[in-house]
């Protein structure tokens, strides 16, 4: 008998086990939660190189996640106007949006900080500052009033100073000149007695073939040469010193991150930094070819401005920060932040990179 009762036990337990293994089997089969967000861009739809970052942190999100996060993008004007991005996601329109941080100094004057500063930070240099040197924790400090999180969301490295349809042989040659430059390098602009205006980059060319402006900034060789923007100038200004390393950003709307759970918002995350080394890869690339393409087939005339000009506008850059800087408590920090890692950076720079590029041009 009591043989018989183990026995029975046995099976009781068996069948309790399996019954509890197929309970945690249909549990773990049942479809996890998926998420579709809309991405607006200040760029036009796949435009090469600004375009096709968020398009491509979009695939990142979808392949990493598994399909749980899906994200659909939408170019300037598709779904809100390429200079309303900011709002856009601020008021949860959008749950993402790829632009640039200065194109909103109207209502964040510090944020020009986090794009480019005149004669200030490069591409290595600003990732290095904004992951390691304290910016990032900045910037999510200046855009929380605003429901968003900022993510550094690609560069183009080095940009030119412009095309142009008169030459800069001194600074007489920039008063009364129109052109588009956003930041603050427009700010420099105006007060060297030009006329700055911020356009989205879909209205270069026409604004420039009808006289709209005089000249314009854009990117590099690269992007120019796809705004076809050599038919209607006929000046190529090096070097970019009011974006030496801008950044582009991508922002999320801070309701609608917080709501993902945490292996997506770590998903997020790493796409954003590899949509942002990627970008800088790809520039870093595409303007070699680019340039010798509009030299050699187009004519280009690539021009270096005058070092007197240089100067001016150098001195002209620091008055400008100074003034951004003290708007209130949180630029004056921002700005402190920037200047000291400028300061690390010149030092240790001069002994490495910049000791390199001179020898290897030897």
């Amino acid at each position: 008998m009591r043989l018989i009762s183990l026995a029975l036990m046995c099976t009781l337990l068996i069948g309790c086990g399996s019954e509890t293994t197929t309970s945690t089997e249909a549990t773990s089969a049942q479809p996890e939660k998926t998420y579709n967000w809309k991405l607006v861009t200040t760029w036009p739809k796949n435009f090469p190189g600004l375009g096709l970052a968020p398009e491509n942190f979009a695939k990142d999100v979808e392949r990493m996640s598994n399909g749980r996060l899906k994200i659909k993008v939408y170019g300037a004007g598709q779904m809100v106007p390429a200079l309303e991005v900011f709002d856009a996601v601020s008021q949860g329109t959008a749950e993402v949006g790829h632009g640039a941080a200065y194109y909103w100094k109207g209502k964040i004057p510090a944020g020009v900080f986090f794009t480019a500063v005149p004669f200030g930070l490069n591409a290595q240099e600003m990732n290095a500052w904004i992951h390691y040197g304290g910016g990032l924790e900045l910037w999510r400090e200046l855009y929380e009033p605003f429901n968003l999180i900022p993510f550094a969301g690609g560069n183009t490295g080095v940009q030119m100073a412009g095309w142009f349809n008169r030459e800069i042989k001194s600074m007489d040659d920039i008063r009364g000149l129109k052109m588009r430059i956003p930041g603050l390098g427009g700010e420099v602009i105006s007060r060297a007695g030009g006329i700055a205006v911020n356009i989205p980059g879909g209205e270069l060319y026409t604004s420039m073939q009808t006289g709209v402006i005089d000249a314009t900034e854009w990117v590099g060789p690269y992007n120019d040469r796809a705004f076809g923007l050599h038919q209607v100038a006929k000046y190529y200004y090096y070097p970019g010193w009011h974006e030496p390393g801008p950044t582009l950003e991508l922002i999320i709307n801070k309701q609608a991150y917080e709501t993902l759970p945490a292996d997506l918002q770590a998903i997020v995350e790493v796409a954003a930094r590899a949509a942002n080394q990627d970008m800088l890869d790809e520039y870093t690339a595409r303007n070699n070819a680019a340039l010798v393409e509009l030299v050699e087939n187009h004519g280009v005339e690539v021009k270096q401005l005058p070092d007197d000009v240089i100067a001016e506008l150098q001195r002209l850059s620091v008055e400008v920060v100074e003034e951004v800087a003290a708007v209130n408590p949180l630029s004056r920090r921002i700005a402190d932040s920037l200047k000291e890692f400028a300061k690390q950076s010149k030092s240790y720079h001069a002994i490495s990179e910049e000791a390199f590029y001179n020898a290897r041009q030897k």
